[in-house]
């Protein structure tokens, strides 16, 4: 049986661009692990990017770069259930379920994230990147 997920990767360039924007999204993490993620999310989001957060705010890119700059970092991450949805032949969505954790506080971080990609000049940029909290399980 085909499932929605295989019919997106098969569409021409499916699976690269799968690939790419998922190991895109793990520097990404990898950066918000290493402390990093001022510099890297300053350089991968377009000049107009938005992240709308968990919390409540949409931060445009100089916020998140200001807000990264002195954020603790986290100790890891999982990723799973990632999904590619193509917007057109130089932009594309990758949505997936993200688990973060940091050692010192015992607790952590799930939700739906939706990262939306633009292609630009050759590389990928992050346009639009959105969290949804997953509820704890009772």
């Amino acid at each position: 049986m085909t499932t929605q997920r295989d019919h997106h990767l098969r569409l021409e360039g499916g699976m690269a661009i799968y690939q790419e924007l998922t190991e895109l999204e793990r520097a990404g993490w990898d950066s918000l692990c290493e402390g990093t993620g001022s510099e890297f999310y300053g350089g991968l989001m377009t000049p107009d990017g938005v992240m709308v957060l968990a919390h409540g705010f949409a931060l445009d890119r100089e916020a998140v770069v200001a807000s990264l700059r002195d954020a603790p970092p986290w100790s890891g991450y999982t990723i799973s259930d990632e999904r590619l949805v193509r917007i057109g032949v130089d932009a594309a969505a990758l949505t997936y379920r993200a688990r973060a954790w940091r050692d010192d506080d015992g607790g952590s971080f799930v939700a739906l994230m939706s990262s939306v990609y633009v292609r630009h000049d050759g590389s990928w940029r992050l346009a639009l990147y959105q969290q949804t909290p997953v509820p704890a399980q009772g």
